[in-house]
């Protein structure tokens, strides 16, 4: 018989209802960030990658946050929310997701909120052996040196799981089984919401386990445990784990930008984002670190200790050492940053632009081939092609209310230690002498002077070394 066309072969359930009391924080435990996405985001993402459809994330905690966040993350993601305002256990959790999930009949994959680590991969293996042996479960295991903490697998005569035993509920003898629960299941939806039913609280915990499945599942055909990566498997309780978790999701990241053509001088102090997009024959220097949506397309070298946020940088950009892009903020191809510059949101920068040494732009849009290479504020400022801002040029755009723009022309000239107060235009071509402050518009062409007149006193720097010499004198005697 072929299968209805509104069968669900993949259904995925996050449990993040927590708080996460270890995490010694105000804020819910799954929110905590790793590589600039929210904790829970990462099983979400694994669901998904392995064909979920839809994934109901649990949420209890903070559960208004936590939508919010995920749904900001994945914003196009066929998410669904159930909320568990008590949180009794594990078994309890997922039965909260029941109506999220009415008319799902297909398999039903059950995850921790708050493991980073887990691949599609693994989450697939353990799908699969599910449905290859038809069993009404699989879940995966992973063996540990120290099980401390971690719900033993029991297993009957014949090697088949039998049951998993929670650790304040098993026997001495059961404590020192190595094979342990790693809370990652696939459940045959008919089986799941049968059995959700029937799992009790009688245990040390007075909680409701998802582990009870087990035994269940085992009385009709045995369960499937699937062996897994202890690592993968590994939930992040507190600061130190979320920590360790972040320093392998980094390897992982550095590794495969450096299969794909990306040379990172020091993968171990390199930190990047996820969705950060790195093309091909990029070259980063140690202590880079880039955020958001940051794109970096080919040949470009970026300096060390620079930080990158929402920056957009076309082919062959240089971005000295210890330059920050607070963006959104794009760059134009063979521009030069640095070291030392500072770009702020709005920022556009033209083909072969240069920002030298401490120079700041915010909502300032550079034309090609234009320069600021020394200590420079550039805010609120079109520039034209081709322009010199010369060293201690600012724009004076904020008056204590508003904000007002400069516009400069291609070709101008801004002479070094200018002071340029909006709203004012300098006109294409045109020059402003050193040490001016220009008020009023400049034509096309013009040479622009705003100083004041110089006076030379003779002798004023004689008499007052005199005189200092006379005080001194007359305060020794």
């Amino acid at each position: 018989m072929a299968p209805s066309p509104n069968r669900h072969p993949l259904a995925a359930v996050v449990l993040a209802a927590g708080k996460g009391t270890r995490m010694k924080s105000a804020t819910a435990k799954v929110l905590h960030e790793l590589s600039g996405r929210p904790l829970a985001w990462f099983p979400v993402r694994a669901a998904l990658d392995a064909g979920a459809s839809p994934v109901v994330v649990v949420v209890g905690h903070q559960a208004e946050a936590v939508e919010a966040a995920l749904r900001a993350a994945l914003p196009r993601a066929p998410l669904r929310f159930a909320h568990q305002a008590e949180q009794r256990g594990t078994a309890h959790a997922v039965l909260a997701a029941r109506g999220a999930l009415r008319g799902v009949d297909g398999a039903i994959a059950i995850l921790s909120g708050d493991t980073p680590l887990l691949s599609s991969t693994t989450l697939k293996r353990v799908v699969q052996a599910r449905s290859r042996s038809r069993a009404p479960l699989s879940f995966a295991t992973m063996n540990l040196a120290e099980p401390r903490g971690y719900g033993r697998l029991v297993r009957d005569q014949d090697g088949r799981p039998a049951r998993i035993v929670e650790e304040k509920d098993a026997t001495p003898a059961e404590r020192v089984i190595g094979e342990v629960n790693a809370g990652l299941y696939c459940a045959d939806a008919e089986f799941l919401w049968k059995a959700l039913a029937k799992v009790g609280s009688d245990n040390a915990q007075g909680e409701f386990y998802l582990t009870d499945l087990v035994a269940m599942a085992a009385r009709r055909s045995p369960a499937v445990a699937v062996e897994v990566e202890p690592l993968e498997a590994s939930g992040v309780n507190d600061r130190e784990e979320l920590a360790r978790a972040g320093q392998v999701l980094q390897r992982r990241r550095a590794s495969a930008l450096m299969k794909a053509g990306v040379t990172l001088e020091d993968p171990a102090r390199f930190l990047c984002d996820e969705g950060v997009e790195i093309a091909a024959d990029v070259i980063i220097e140690p202590g880079v670190r880039l955020r958001g949506a940051t794109r970096i397309g080919p040949r470009c070298r970026i300096g060390q200790g620079s930080v990158l946020v929402d920056a957009v940088l076309a082919a062959g950009v240089t971005v000295r050492p210890y330059t920050v892009i607070d963006g959104p903020a794009t760059v134009g191809a063979q521009a030069v940053l640095g070291p030392f510059s500072r770009v702020r949101p709005g920022t556009e920068l033209g083909e072969g632009v240069h920002l030298g040494n401490f120079v700041e732009t915010k909502k300032a849009r550079l034309g090609k081939g234009s320069k600021a290479n020394h200590l420079a504020y550039l805010g609120d400022a079109v520039i034209g092609a081709g322009v010199n801002i010369g060293c201690g040029t600012i724009t004076c755009n904020y008056d204590g209310e508003k904000k007002h723009e400069t516009r400069i022309g291609d070709g101008a000239f801004i002479g070094s230690d200018s002071i340029l107060v909006a709203p004012v235009e300098i006109g294409a071509g045109a020059y402003v002498a050193a040490g001016s402050t220009v008020t009023d518009p400049v034509p096309a062409g013009a040479l622009a002077l705003g100083r004041a007149r110089q006076v030379n006193k003779e002798g004023w720097a004689v008499r007052l070394a005199a005189a200092r010499t006379a005080r001194r004198a007359s305060e020794r005697t």
